[in-house]
């Protein structure tokens, strides 16, 4: 055989052995960078759907036994915005992985710090700010080195000695793409040139595995519970009388097509009453609707203290199906009774205590970017 095509083949299968050996080694540090910074829990829960509200009351027996489930209580309060003792806490105090709400969080985005040579202002920064990209970005800054993060909104801020800029991995859209983070980092590197400013950029390809690694993980805390309330089989639930019930509850209509409870405050996302069918709830749609239900759902990694908040939105959706004469019902229609709402409710707390395991705090800064 010709000796130049035995080189060029010998040649061929060594650079198709690099290349295998370099994705090896970037998904083992990707990998292991995840793992690091969250703890995966151990047969807390179960395979789950992204973002459907099921209720699972047939797994729940098996992640429920990981946690004690607290007696829940049984008396039904007057409807009322007021249905909690006290009120609930805005955030829960910050795991120590946490790092703050406002500090670079490498774990979860990919972060370049820059040093200018002279402190920047804000203004500085106009078109860095004004840059858009497929995941939330973030402009970190802080006036010296011994001084806290603050976020940079614009022109007026600084001076900054010490800036990051700060892309999310991953969210409930799915993890960034490599295009994605090199654009960011393209933006990032002309902004660090026109400062100037010291800056040393992470391999692209490394903080896209790091993504999916990352969203992989989250799929699996990622729990939604909902509550349905169903009039009976050829029964409908006015739009108007809809809308007066819901609002004496303390729901409030928004802007997207469904009714928000919301935390007295700091006005926070408790829980949302939807339509069953898919049709948006809106003042004008409401004149003229009829529904056969309505669903509560409750959006677990988003709030603090999720157990006391299912707690309050199980009396709630109670008392709304005794005012609107329906049935609170399972995905499959079935009535739901006080045994299969202790079971979602310990379902909800192995999904809190799973997040907090993973350095995850329910309601926190890490959630809200994540499950956003």
């Amino acid at each position: 055989m010709n000796p130049l095509f035995l080189g060029l083949l010998a040649a061929g299968v060594a650079l198709v052995a690099i290349v295998i050996l370099y994705n090896w080694t970037q998904e083992r540090r990707a990998r292991r960078r995840i793992e690091s910074a969250f703890r995966q829990p151990a047969d807390v829960l179960l395979d789950r759907e992204r973002l459907e509200p099921q209720l699972h009351t047939d797994a729940v027996a098996a992640s429920s036994a990981a946690v004690e489930t607290a007696e829940e209580p049984d008396d039904l309060p007057p409807m009322s915005s007021e249905l909690l003792d006290e009120p609930l806490p805005d955030v829960l105090p910050a795991t120590r992985a946490e790092r703050g709400g406002t500090a670079p969080d490498a774990d979860i985005e990919c972060v370049v710090h820059l040093e200018p040579q002279q402190p920047v202002l804000g203004d500085s920064l106009a078109d860095a700010l004004a840059a858009e990209f497929a995941k939330p970005t973030r402009w970190l800054g802080r006036r010296g080195r011994d001084l806290p993060w603050q976020l940079i909104e614009g022109a007026r801020g600084g001076p900054w000695e010490e800036l990051a800029a700060c892309l999310l991995l991953a969210n409930r859209a799915g993890a960034v793409s490599r295009d994605d983070v090199e654009r960011f980092l393209h933006e990032v590197a002309r902004t660090g040139a026109s400062l100037p400013a010291a800056f040393a950029l992470p391999d692209a390809a490394a903080e896209a595995g790091r993504g999916e690694e990352l969203d992989r993980f989250c799929a699996d805390l990622d729990v939604q519970i909902g509550l349905t309330i169903l009039r009976s089989e050829h029964g409908q639930i006015a739009g108007t009388r809809l809308r007066g019930v819901a609002e004496a509850a303390g729901f409030r209509l928004n802007g997207t097509g469904s009714f928000d409870f919301l935390q007295d405050d700091n006005s926070a996302i408790l829980y949302s009453l939807q339509n069953y069918r898919q049709e948006a709830l809106t003042v004008e749609s409401l004149r003229q609707l009829s529904t056969p239900g309505v669903v509560l759902l409750l959006d677990v990694p988003r709030v603090a203290d999720p157990v006391r908040v299912f707690d309050q939105m199980r009396l709630v959706a109670k008392r709304l199906a005794h005012t609107l004469e329906g049935v609170l019902v399972d995905d499959n229609r079935r009535p739901l009774n006080d045994a299969s709402l202790s079971s979602i409710r310990g379902e909800v707390q192995a999904t809190a205590a799973a997040l907090r395991e993973a350095n995850i705090e329910p309601g926190g800064a890490r959630a809200l970017r994540l499950f956003g």
